[in-house]
């Protein structure tokens, strides 16, 4: 299926890898062709057929009004006006993984669409809950594959979750990377960046540490819920100087690419020390509401080919069509490689309703306000007149 007439031929979502906190117009913006690393961009094309690909879909039906008000008692769930709100969101997920051009495989993720069940937790633990992650690994597949297994349950561990969320979240990233350079068995210069979703009740906690990006489906708007972090951007670089680091030709201390992730542990200091390369993620709450259609996690694969805006409304169309996130997922992994992607392709698409996203009514205007083509033809004899 096409979608260039919908989404443009290559649009970066942000400017120069830094987050803009904007929501994004119905139509995709235009965008122009990436300059950075063009000519190794198209040195090699990715192959069409996607006879190498990972996938599933899960699915979990939430329980009832009990579970929900348990869930509102432990973590103080509320709406933005204060009231308890009724929304009971059901999650739907699906995932695609491709090598893409890349001899090799690094990428890694995780779908829990109920967590309660996949943990085996007791009847109080906070429930509906779900967990997702992409991580994009580099340097090897160690440290990306060590955090897929340990992350999730880094965080449930904590000594402050569920309460503390936000800091166990946190903690977890912290324990994650301090275990990767403990481990004799990995590769300490393996490293990878980390992006996850947990979500409890109707509260969704974002955390990022890298160039992986989760953006909101709302409506048909694509709203951002990250930040690329890229040595180039300006907080990032800011950060990185601070602390004596450099950058060279957008590459931190002329290495990496990316100015946060866990492990790389030969461009670190001692654990607990300050350094340029920063594990630390950033965190977005969001409070699910009805408009929240789906969630899109991706790595940089996809990101660095198109627009937050053009993958909202692929997901969005196909949802229309099948109402499969696996199939959508799938759907933006072709056309990341038609776009000839130079980069391990994983994409995670989640649902917040068994129901396919509404059609939406655009009231037409009571005036035209667009110029006829025989009004045209005047305006060009009357300035053709006046030459």
């Amino acid at each position: 299926m096409e979608f260039d007439h919908l989404c443009g031929i290559m649009a970066p979502g942000t400017d120069g890898g830094c987050y803009k906190e904007r929501i994004s117009a119905m139509e995709d913006e235009n965008h122009h062709e990436k300059s950075d690393n063009s000519s190794q961009a198209m040195a090699a094309k990715p192959p069409r057929n996607l006879s190498v690909m990972r996938h599933s879909i899960s699915h979990a039906m939430l329980a009832g009004t009990t579970e929900l008000e348990s869930t509102i008692g432990i973590i103080g769930l509320k709406s933005p006006s204060g009231e308890t709100s009724g929304f009971l969101p059901v999650f739907c997920s699906g995932s695609c993984s491709e090598m893409g051009p890349k001899p090799y495989m690094e990428d890694e993720y995780i779908c829990v669409d109920n967590l309660r069940e996949h943990l085996g937790a007791a009847p109080n633990f906070p429930s509906p809950g779900a967990f997702y992650g992409v991580f994009d690994g580099h340097g090897g597949i160690d440290a990306a594959s060590f955090t897929r297994k340990n992350i999730l349950k880094f965080i449930v561990e904590d000594s402050h979750f569920p309460v503390g969320v936000k800091r166990a979240i946190r903690n977890a990233f912290v324990k994650a990377d301090h275990a990767l350079a403990d481990a004799k068995s990995l590769d300490s210069t393996s490293g990878t960046t980390a992006l996850t979703a947990l979500i409890l009740g109707r509260t969704m906690l974002i955390a990022n540490a890298g160039d992986s990006r989760a953006v909101m489906g709302k409506r048909g708007r694509a709203i951002e819920l990250s930040k690329d972090h890229k040595p180039n951007c300006t907080s990032e670089k800011l950060r990185i100087e601070k602390l004596g680091g450099v950058i060279y030709d957008g590459y931190l201390n002329g290495q990496l690419s990316v100015a946060r992730a866990l492990g790389d542990w030969h461009m670190k200091g001692p654990k607990g020390s300050v350094c340029p390369l920063s594990s630390e993620p950033e965190l977005e709450e969001i409070d699910l509401t009805e408009e929240d259609e789906f969630l899109i996690m991706g790595c940089d694969g996809l990101w660095d080919v198109m627009s937050s805006q053009c993958a909202v409304t692929i997901v969005r169309k196909e949802l229309m069509l099948h109402n499969d996130p696996e199939r959508c997922s799938r759907e933006l992994v072709r056309e990341a490689l038609k776009r000839n992607t130079c980069d391990n392709l994983t994409v995670v698409v989640v649902c917040f309703s068994p129901d396919p996203p509404p059609r939406i009514e655009i009231p037409r205007s009571q005036r035209r306000r667009s110029i006829s083509a025989e009004g045209l033809d005047l305006l060009k004899g009357v300035l053709s007149s006046n030459v």
